[in-house]
């Protein structure tokens, strides 16, 4: 039901929730910080290891985004078998160790290879802290807590390309993932001394072939989780899209140079604001009628921006950065809601859930955004179209799971 708050606070055993949002929203902007914080120093790794072709310097993201879908696979019947804490730990060891390994590489072919490594231990970070989130809150709580987690995480892109451009004046790109590897040793130390197992014994799950088959299809076999992972994927694919073509659009077409951050900056604010007036909301309105209406509104900015964008070629900065914020401040009313639609239904497989859906979301998500960023053609039209074109199909997810009724404050069982 979509007003269910199932509660299982008892399970932090002592943390208080401010703390549990704050480290939760950490763990995830782990995710945000090995990709943000990349996009200013692009250009000085492309001449570095050299790089001919500039869309091809996108792969250092796309490696990154294949390593950490495919991981979250292996990580969620992990979590179900052994319970929360090993895997995650397990995986922050290998997010370090990637990203100091990072330091030294020789080619952009090693580059990439540790890059793959490094979406792998960061895939733990994605698939656990829902888990977490799923083992101790249900429903509108848990779109409210995630809402709390995703404005946290939404930060990130605003301190992110900032933190990428001074770190490099003191150095090269390289100390970028020395500053990463450091971030996450601080996080591992917190989750090792804080951090309670919040998985159920009653929910333990066998971590065999056969188990996780079937937790696999109790997944997949469900219409509304399904339906709302793959809208929320295709959603999400056209952020992707502007992550791997934000430094072209922002310095090739507006020429920012160093303000690029700062506007980047800017657009992230809307998105914090937005998943935090979506927690004070999620509570009244519903998570249906938040994340319908703004879908609906996606869909007609990213309209009105795709046709100007034809009529008029070369949108002025001023149009496009009202356009694209007005379209990005929807993506904190989808994000959170479709993930807490999608997962309340599987909180007794929420380890194996979350890890379907994220990689679900993220192979998806991070395919079509590569698809997207390999389009650009030096204007804004592509993205433009990527975003108008995904909304849509997101819809159709959307009336599928819904079984064509939009807006309903609560759903039938399937």
């Amino acid at each position: 039901m979509d007003a269910s708050t199932t509660v299982h606070e008892p399970r932090l055993q002592g943390m208080g929730k401010v703390e549990f949002i704050a480290m939760m929203a950490t763990l995830m902007a782990l995710n945000a910080l090995a990709i943000d914080m990349m996009l200013p120093g692009l250009q000085e790794i492309g001449a570095s290891l050299g790089v001919e072709n500039e869309n091809h310097r996108q792969y250092v993201i796309s490696a990154y985004l294949l390593g950490f879908a495919f991981a979250q696979l292996a990580y969620g019947p992990l979590a179900d078998r052994f319970g929360r804490r090993p895997p995650l730990l397990l995986g922050m060891a290998i997010y370090v160790l990637a990203a100091g390994a990072a330091m030294f590489v020789p080619t952009f072919g090693t580059l990439l290879a540790l890059r793959f490594v490094h979406g792998i231990g960061s895939a733990a970070t994605r698939v656990i802290t829902v888990s977490i989130i799923r083992d101790v809150f249900g429903g509108r709580k848990m779109a409210e807590v995630m809402s709390l987690v995703m404005m946290v995480f939404m930060i990130v892109p605003v301190v992110a390309p900032g933190v990428g451009q001074v770190v490099m004046i003191f150095g090269e790109w390289h100390l970028i993932f020395g500053f990463m590897a450091a971030i996450a040793i601080l996080a591992s130390l917190w989750i090792w001394f804080r951090l309670p197992e919040t998985l159920d014994s009653a929910d333990v799950r066998p971590f065999t072939p056969a188990v996780i088959i079937r937790g696999f299809g109790i997944v997949l076999s469900n219409r509304v989780a399904f339906c709302y992972t793959l809208a929320a994927s295709i959603v999400f694919g056209s952020l992707f899209g502007f992550i791997n073509s934000a430094q072209q659009i922002y310095v090739g077409i507006y020429g920012l140079g160093a303000m690029f951050p700062v506007v980047f900056a800017g657009v992230a604010m809307f998105m914090a604001l937005s998943s935090f007036l979506n927690s004070r909301l999620v509570g009244r309105f519903g998570m249906r009628r938040l994340s319908h209406g703004a879908l609906i509104g996606f869909i007609l900015v990213s309209f009105v921006w795709f046709v100007l964008s034809l009529m008029l070629g070369y949108l002025p900065l001023s149009l496009y950065l009202l356009l694209f914020t007005l379209a990005m401040f929807q993506f904190g009313l989808i994000g959170s809601n479709f993930n807490a639609l999608a997962m309340e239904p599987l909180g007794h497989v929420a380890g194996t859930a979350s890890s379907v859906l994220g990689f679900m979301g993220t192979a998806g998500g991070g395919l079509i955004g590569a698809l997207i960023g390999q389009a650009f053609d030096g204007t804004t039209t592509p993205l433009a179209a990527g975003y108008f074109m995904v909304s849509v199909v997101g819809l159709v997810f959307v009336l599928i799971a819904e079984k064509g009724r939009l807006f309903q404050p609560h759903h039938k069982p399937v």
